[in-house]
């Protein structure tokens, strides 16, 4: 009975916090027609999620590329068939990194970075009761913080996603050519002939819901904190367990989906 009833509390909580993160989303959505009289919000949370995170952005988009194209001619070396698939090296390159790995690992290092240090701010605002404060001057918290951020990041992930996908195919490029002597002829036009439209279009649908889950859940969490600085730490690190476990399940409904 011990366990049923443990197992009955978590499925509570469980059903209670995503209650909870669906009210958030409710009332970005809400407050939405307001976006343009708190439009520096928004650009100030862009600058935030975009600008400063491009350059972290652009390192692990390369490296993905690179790692990509490391895996693929090296199992195509293992059975002596890298002769036979230069043609479609290219292209099957490009296909994995646009439709699951940029716009996961790019979701991910937003997750730590952009999510973690909204529980982080709103934390620090919920602990010190500058949310009281705003409430007490009718100024509402899900407005004047939740809407921002979300925008910010449902706008800018695509974005990122854009900038992660370029670096990481001139980083396949790269790596093939220093490795397998592959001309850019070969690689690119591997490329284009397999190209899809639908990958990019499933590259930039995974990162702008990717973001603005990740958006939600840190403005949820943050806005919950209580303990001090202990608690903050805490949500922290709360916010970024929820976001990417939420990316990896929204990742695998996406590849059932699509």
């Amino acid at each position: 009975m011990n366990v049923f009833g443990y197992i009955g509390r978590k499925v509570l909580n469980f059903l209670t916090e995503f209650g909870q993160i669906s009210t958030v989303f409710y009332q970005v959505i809400r407050y939405l027609p307001q976006i343009g009289k708190d439009w520096r919000l928004v650009v100030e949370q862009m600058r935030i999620v975009g600008a400063e995170s491009l350059p972290l952005v652009i390192l692990i988009g390369s490296f993905t590329g690179a790692i990509a194209a490391l895996q693929a001619t090296d199992l195509f070396t293992k059975f002596n068939l890298i002769a036979i698939a230069r043609p479609f090296i290219g292209g099957s390159i490009a296909t994995a990194v646009f439709s699951e790995l940029t716009p996961v690992l790019t979701a991910l290092v937003i997750a730590g970075r952009v999510g973690g240090a909204i529980a982080a701010q709103i934390g620090t605002m919920a602990v010190s009761e500058q949310i009281d404060a705003l409430e007490m001057m009718a100024i509402d918290k899900n407005r004047y913080l939740s809407m921002p951020r979300v925008v910010a990041a449902l706008t800018m992930m695509p974005i990122l996603a854009v900038f992660s996908n370029i670096v990481a195919l001139a980083g396949a490029f790269f790596l093939t050519n220093l490795m397998f002597g592959f001309s850019a002829e070969v690689f690119f036009d591997s490329v284009t002939r397999f190209f899809s439209v639908y990958e990019i279009g499933l590259s930039l649908s995974k990162s702008m819901v990717f973001g603005g889950v990740t958006a939600i859940i840190g403005c949820h969490v943050g806005m919950r904190t209580i303990g001090g600085a202990e608690g903050v730490g805490n949500s922290t690190v709360r916010a970024f367990t929820l976001s990417a476990s939420s990316i990896l399940i929204l990742d695998a409904l996406f590849g059932y989906i699509a």
